[in-house]
């Protein structure tokens, strides 16, 4: 027996949201990648304008560090949801999510070909092995060996880091060369030029360790978001509002403590780590937290419906914002890079998702999910895809 998409009467609206308000968070940080040369500079010291300062300051507080923890806590709770599922139907879903998770590996590769070389997709594809091997576990065991993952890494790098650079200030970097390609490749080349470029910043992004990396910063939280969703913690919101609240308080207000502390003080490689590693996770709980919370309101959701229809169609969304993206920065495009300050970035960013929440609206009026999302549901369940 064929497993089943899951179909839109059993979506999870907060669920929906959630992942749409994770697309903006992320579009606002992938904004740097597409109109400055990432990853060959250290952003917190690139900027010398007072504004841009400020500006840098307060995505680093609010936003950098804080998405993909909390897209890699979701992308877990909806892998779980799927197993779940195909448990009660005592159906066998590992091949089906092998399959699935082979599809969007296949996505995040011609994406980073193609498009753009940040992709994040084939690295959740990558981890997502590791939960699919994992899902038979207790929801207890999940979250500890998530946490136990995630704090190995904590207590080696912080006992060396700690060690080693404890009162160290962090060196700028910047890497002149790699400064320079970027520029005349993006910025004043063709298309050839800004693919022969991506290859090269895409050996930075897809190198041996931001894989080994992955299994400790992306992986851990897939667990966890795992663990979340058989105990249906979101689902079952209402009867546990007061965990929801002490999660929202706690991640919120030790988040962002944690990340302001290299900005109010000397910033050491230390103090970075924390700020990066531990502080933006917490904070992605406070987030999902205060949006749990407000989801338990009746009018909210129907507020925040643009965020679920663009939630709905996230992988279209993250591979149309790519190449919105590079058509308005690069040269065979608009030709903005490098031209705009991080605020215009940031209105940038909102104004596509704008467009993007538009686009989602007139969509879904004729089709249950959007033109990718079809497409991997076809090559994963090998169904025809319907439209409404």
């Amino acid at each position: 027996m064929n497993l089943k998409p899951t179909m839109l009467q059993e979506r999870i609206a907060t669920l929906d949201i959630l992942r749409g308000i994770s697309l903006l968070g992320i579009l606002v940080v992938n904004m740097y990648a597409f109109y400055l040369p990432m990853p060959h500079i250290d952003l917190a010291s690139w900027f010398t304008t007072p504004s841009d300062i400020v500006w840098q300051q307060n995505l680093d507080i609010y936003v950098q560090s804080s998405f993909y923890p909390l897209f890699s806590l979701l992308f877990g709770y909806g892998l779980a949801l799927q197993w779940q599922k195909a448990q009660s139907r005592e159906q066998n879903f590992y091949g089906t999510g092998l399959r699935r998770l082979t599809v969007l590996f296949m996505f995040g590769l011609l994406h980073a070909l193609l498009i753009w070389w940040g992709d994040i997709l084939m690295m959740y594809a990558f981890c997502g092995v590791f939960l699919l091997l994992l899902l038979r576990l207790h929801p207890i065991w999940l979250l500890l060996t998530g946490i136990v993952i995630n704090g190995f890494m904590h207590v080696f790098m912080l006992l060396v880091v700690g060690y080693i650079n404890f009162n160290t200030e962090i060196e700028t970097y910047l890497d002149i060369t790699g400064v320079e390609k970027a520029i005349t490749a993006y910025g004043t080349g063709n298309w050839i030029d800004a693919f022969l470029q991506r290859l090269s910043d895409l050996s930075i992004q897809a190198g041996i360790g931001m894989w080994i990396a992955s299994l400790f910063t992306i992986l851990p939280y897939m667990l966890i978001g795992a663990a979340a969703s058989k105990w249906h913690l979101v689902e079952r919101a209402k009867e546990l509002k007061w965990l929801w609240l002490a999660l929202t308080i706690a991640g919120l207000a030790l988040g962002i403590f944690l990340k302001s502390v290299p900005i109010l003080f000397t910033r050491t490689y230390l103090l970075d780590y924390i700020k990066v590693y531990i502080g933006g996770p917490i904070l992605s709980v406070g987030y999902i937290g205060l949006v749990v919370l407000l989801c338990l309101m009746p009018v909210i959701p129907k507020i925040l419906s643009p965020f679920a229809k663009i939630g709905r169609m996230s992988l279209t969304m993250y591979i149309l914002q790519s190449m919105i993206g590079t058509f308005i920065f690069y040269q065979f495009g608009l030709g903005w890079y490098g031209k705009v300050s991080v605020a215009t970035g940031v209105l940038i960013a909102i104004g596509i998702i704008v467009v993007q929440m538009i686009l989602a609206e007139i969509w879904l009026t004729k089709w249950k999910q959007g033109p990718l999302e079809a497409i991997w549901r076809k090559l994963t369940y090998k169904a025809k895809t319907e439209s409404s």
